[in-house]
């Protein structure tokens, strides 16, 4: 299906994993301009899309998505170079340590709030500022001033597997849905669409460093109705339709991409 996005895509955690694949989808949609945004280099994220795109048009900043002044200078930056923000992907985020909660420090347990919420959340907010200063993007009454799309997980609705006890984790992702939807209503009438997407388990470099005969995360595999894992494609396709006009009458969605986990 083609989406025929046109604008400027602002995604972070872009150098690997789902933000990358989420850059590709949205470029194979139609968007040229993006920036890329994570605290190690998007080189290999930049590469693709200008092998695959040669007319795409990058600017790369590094960031740490907990520090609020560099996110706000971020999203100038982008606006700067590229003149609005027409579709952001907040994506960054971290695992932390899997523990109950009577197990987890304090720092740690911090740690995971401050990049996968409060990073988030300030993402979020530089964004929808400067969305509520331009104009939508087209005529049509399906287009919206942007698109937020945040990054929860199928562990944002429903608690951990009691053999992955990320407790920090899921907490975070909780605070993520709530968060998609409170301001989902709130900025709808002022033209900006907010949605989440949940992902289940996600054939990410990092879970299948871990994937081997008898891992915890080989037998949470046996527990997705689709008996596997998704591919990083597949979440990017994700993010690409609920950027969409497609997806135009959703606000507030966390949209489960989980095989169907959730579900059993």
């Amino acid at each position: 299906m083609s989406f025929a996005l046109k604008g400027v895509a602002y995604i972070t955690g872009a150098g690997s994993g789902i933000g990358q694949h989420a850059a590709y989808s949205l470029a194979r949609q139609g968007v040229r301009q993006f920036a890329l945004l994570d605290r190690n280099p998007a080189k290999d994220t930049i590469r693709e899309l200008r092998k695959n795109h040669p007319d795409v048009q990058v600017k790369e900043i590094q960031l740490d998505v907990a520090d609020e002044a560099a996110v706000n200078d971020s999203v100038e930056q982008t606006v700067k170079e590229f003149g609005r923000l027409d579709y952001a992907f907040n994506n960054a985020g971290i695992g932390g340590t899997l523990d109950t909660t009577d197990k987890i420090d304090k720092d740690d347990f911090e740690r995971v709030l401050g990049v996968n919420t409060l990073g988030v959340w300030l993402c979020h907010r530089a964004q929808i500022r400067q969305m509520l200063k331009q104009e939508k993007i087209s005529e049509s009454f399906r287009s919206y001033r942007g698109s937020i799309v945040n990054m929860a997980s199928m562990y944002g609705v429903v608690g951990p597997s009691l053999s992955v006890p990320s407790t920090a984790y899921a907490t975070s992702k909780h605070a993520v849905v709530g968060l998609t939807r409170a301001d989902a209503i709130a900025f709808a009438h002022q033209g900006i669409k907010i949605n989440a997407i949940c992902p289940g388990y996600v054939a990410t470099p990092l879970v299948m460093g871990s994937m081997n005969q008898g891992s915890v995360m080989d037998d949470e595999r046996t527990k997705v109705p689709l008996r596997r894992l998704a591919a990083m494609e597949e979440m990017g396709d994700c993010v690409a339709f609920l950027h969409s006009e497609a997806s135009s009458y959703m606000i507030g969605a966390n949209m489960i991409a989980d095989g169907g986990f959730t579900i059993t």
